[in-house]
């Protein structure tokens, strides 16, 4: 006899549902780029009608922002989860600065969050995704780490934005071919120039 599964909820189908457009999405993002790829070949990918699409996402901009978000939600969380408890501020700065290379090493990450997600939803939109997760982590890591010197709050946010460019431009370098081990010591140094400053 065979045994029946449980019938999901509806708010199960439709987290399925939304999960299989999204990672149906994802994987044509990075293979073709936002501007190839039609919304009739994710609909086909993720094996579901125009109208599932349609439900979840108003256009294919909204989507592809909704990609970029969790994105960017899976990069905060390699983050956050890199400091043990108990780690000295800058010890979880650096920690922190090692996970951000370890998530962006996913494939096809850079090219969501560092060419394709600019050039689609704008400088302006893709600051605010990345203050809402990881720049947020990143403030407060510095913050930490800076509190001997009293700075105002506008000095560390501008460091935080800096050394955030610093780390893009580093996931950039490595995405591209050049040694990890070369940037991460740079970033390295970076941030131990910053707090003896």
């Amino acid at each position: 006899m065979q045994q029946r599964r449980p019938r999901r909820s509806n708010q199960e189908r439709s987290d399925a549902t939304r999960a299989a457009i999204l990672d149906a999405a994802r994987a044509l993002f990075v293979e073709k780029g936002y501007a190839d790829t039609a919304t009739p070949e994710i609909v086909a990918a993720a094996g579901l009608t125009r109208g599932a699409l349609y439900h979840h996402f108003e256009d294919k901009k909204a989507l592809f922002r909704a990609v970029i978000e969790r994105e960017a939600r899976e990069v905060a969380a390699t983050i956050e989860n890199s400091a043990a408890e108990g780690f000295a501020p800058r010890e979880a700065l650096l920690a922190g600065a090692a996970a951000y290379f370890d998530a962006m090493a996913a494939p096809g990450r850079v090219r969501l969050l560092l060419l394709d997600g600019p050039a689609v939803l704008g400088v302006t939109e893709m600051a605010m995704i990345d203050a809402a997760h990881g720049g947020r982590t990143l403030e407060e890591g510095l913050a930490a780490v800076m509190a001997p010197h009293r700075l105002e709050e506008k000095a560390v946010k501008a460091m935080a934005f800096l050394l955030s460019a610093a780390f893009d431009r580093a996931a950039l370098e490595i995405d591209a071919g050049a040694a990890r081990a070369d940037y991460a010591y740079a970033i390295d140094r970076l941030i131990d120039r910053l707090i003896a400053a």
